[in-house]
C-alpha cells in the first residue's frame, strides 16, 4: 500500500512538472459589451452558471469577475496583457488576434460565437438612401474604427460599391462611439452625429423615432445571415485550464439554450441587469424576430477574415472557420 501511495505521489509530481501543466485558476475574468448580442453572457452572469458548472465539474470555489468594457481596443489590450481570461466582441477583433498571436503561446482562438444578429446603418440625412450619398457633411459612429463590427462592413460595403481599392473611402466619416451613447446622440438630434451602425435594442429604438432610416443592413454586406459576436480566449489558458475552460463552454452553451427556450424570460434578465427603458414586451418581441439567432455556432466569418487578408489588415488567411477557433465548436455546421 506504502508503495502504491508512492506511486501514485510521484506520478501526480512528474505531471505538475510537465512542460504547460498548471492548476486550475481560483478565478476567471471575463470582459462583455452593450447591447441584445452579449444577452447569452448576461444570463451566465445572473444565474451564475459558470461557478455551478465548475462546482459539478470539480472546483467547488471558481470565482468569476465580470467586467463591461465598450472599446474593443480596451478588451484586447486587457487579454494580451493577462488580465482578463475571456473576452468578447467583433469577428474582426477575433481575425486580429488570431493572426497577430497564431504560433505564439499567447495564441488567440475563439470558443464559439453568440448569435447571428444584424446591425443596421441608421441615419438622420432624409436625402440619404445608400451609402454613395454620404458626404463630408456626415459623421457615422461605429462601436471602434477600423476594427469594430460596423467599421469593417462599411468598409466591405464601400469595396462593394466603390471597387475594393476604394475600401477605405468612408472611414473619415467614422467616430467611436459605445453603442448607447450613439444611440442617445443621434436621437437627441444634436448634430454630434448624423449616422449610427447600430446594434439591438438601440437599432429598433432609433428605427422608431421620426426622419431616421436605415440604408445598410451587415446582412447585405455578408450575403445573409452572420456571427456578429465571438468569444475568445488565449491558447495558454484553454491548455493549462481545461477544466475551468469546459465550465466556461458548457455555461455559454446553457446560456444560449435557456434564452432560446424562453426569451421572455431572458427579455425580463436583460431588463433587470441593464436597466434598458425599453419594456419586456418590447424586448422579448426584439428577441422574438427572426433574424436574431443565437447560436454557438460560427456563421460566415470567414468572409471577414479573407476581406481583412486582401485588404492587407491582417498577415495571415485561415484556410477555413475552424483555424479561427478552439475545437469544441470544430463538430458545428459552421460556414
Amino acid at each position: 500500500m506504502r508503495g502504491f501511495l508512492r506511486l501514485t505521489a510521484l506520478v501526480v509530481a512528474v505531471a505538475l512538472a510537465l512542460p504547460g501543466a498548471a492548476a486550475e485558476p481560483s478565478q476567471i475574468r471575463v470582459a462583455e459589451q452593450y447591447g441584445l448580442a452579449f444577452l447569452p453572457l448576461m444570463i451566465m452572469r445572473d444565474q451564475r452558471l459558470i461557478e455551478r458548472r465548475a462546482q459539478q465539474l470539480g472546483l467547488p470555489k471558481l470565482e468569476v469577475k465580470w467586467a463591461k468594457l465598450g472599446a474593443v481596443s480596451a478588451i484586447n489590450d486587457a487579454l494580451l496583457a493577462g488580465e482578463l481570461d475571456f473576452a468578447a466582441g467583433g469577428v474582426p477583433s477575433l481575425v486580429l488576434l488570431w493572426s497577430k498571436t497564431r504560433g505564439t503561446a499567447g495564441a488567440v482562438r475563439g470558443i464559439g460565437a453568440l448569435g447571428d444578429i444584424p446591425n443596421e446603418l441608421i441615419v438622420i440625412r432624409p436625402e440619404v438612401k445608400t451609402i454613395r450619398d454620404l458626404g463630408t457633411q456626415d459623421k457615422i459612429a461605429v462601436s471602434a474604427v477600423k476594427i469594430s463590427n460596423q467599421a469593417v462592413a462599411l468598409q466591405m460595403a464601400a469595396a462593394q460599391q466603390f471597387g475594393e481599392e476604394n475600401y477605405e473611402r468612408l472611414d473619415p466619416l467614422t467616430v467611436g462611439m459605445a453603442h448607447p451613447d450613439a444611440a442617445v446622440a443621434l436621437l437627441s438630434g444634436s448634430g454630434a452625429i448624423t449616422g449610427h451602425f447600430s446594434s439591438p435594442p438601440f437599432l429598433q429604438r432609433e428605427l422608431r423615432a421620426p426622419g431616421l432610416h436605415s440604408i445598410l443592413s451587415t446582412y447585405d454586406v455578408l450575403g445573409g445571415p452572420a456571427t456578429l459576436n465571438v468569444v475568445w480566449t488565449v491558447a495558454r489558458f484553454h491548455d493549462r485550464h481545461p477544466t475551468a475552460y469546459r465550465a466556461f463552454v458548457e455555461s455559454l452553451d446553457e446560456a444560449i439554450a435557456l434564452l432560446n427556450r424562453d426569451k421572455r424570460a431572458a427579455a425580463v434578465t436583460y431588463k433587470r441587469m441593464t436597466n434598458d427603458p425599453e419594456s419586456i414586451d418590447a424586448i422579448a418581441a426584439m428577441l422574438e424576430d427572426p433574424r436574431l439567432a443565437f447560436t454557438l455556432t460560427p456563421h460566415r466569418v470567414l468572409r471577414t477574415a479573407e476581406f481583412m487578408y486582401r485588404t492587407g489588415r491582417v498577415k495571415h488567411r485561415p484556410a477555413s472557420w475552424k483555424d479561427l477557433f478552439f475545437d469544441n465548436v470544430h463538430g458545428r455546421e459552421g460556414n
